[in-house]
């Protein structure tokens, strides 16, 4: 029993598998917000802030 625990406890990283799943959220995370960040009410909201900050 003592060894199942210390096989189960032992973590010594990610995987393969873990790593391309790791992979496919972060780039579907990078679309979606490449999605709103390059809508058009952001886009007019950032120029309006930079126009604000510049002007």
């Amino acid at each position: 029993m003592r060894k199942l625990l210390v096989r189960l406890r032992d973590d010594a990283g990610m995987t393969t598998a873990e790593y391309a799943v790791g992979t496919v959220a972060a780039v579907a995370f990078a679309a979606a917000l490449l999605k709103v960040v390059s809508s058009e009410k952001v886009t007019a909201a950032l120029s309006a802030v930079i126009s604000r900050a510049l002007g």
